[in-house]
């Protein structure tokens, strides 16, 4: 499993990433919106686990990676559209889907983990 330091730099890569791929979407009007869509929910998933790791309790830290979880699962939906309607097919939508796919992978774990650990009241 990645380490906090590790995903805490995954993250932040990843919304380079997304960064720079919206910096070279189409100009038109519907590739735009959803590129902000996109740009919006990608760069959100690291400041919310940065959050994470300044929770004051473990379901604190469940509730913000959660909301770090909420925001992968729009991400994936923003690149999803962006594929469909054919706004960008290339290879880096693809990259950036398959990326956004593992992070969900590691912070469905991160939960489910942190629940199982999480003291009982």
């Amino acid at each position: 499993m990645t380490g906090s330091a590790d995903l805490k730099t995954r993250t932040r890569d990843s919304s380079l990433a997304v960064i720079r791929f919206y910096s070279g979407l189409s100009r038109a009007t519907s590739a735009q919106v959803l590129g902000r869509q996109l740009l919006r929910s990608a760069t959100s998933v690291g400041a919310q686990y940065r959050e994470a790791q300044r929770a004051k309790s473990a379901a604190d830290f469940v509730s913000k990676s959660e909301g770090a979880l909420q925001e992968l699962d729009e991400t994936a939906y923003w690149l999803e559209l962006i594929e469909g309607s054919a706004t960008d097919t290339s290879s880096a939508v693809r990259d950036l889907r398959n990326e956004t796919e593992q992070l969900i992978s590691i912070f469905v774990s991160l939960i489910k983990r942190a629940k199982q650990n999480r003291p009982k009241n």
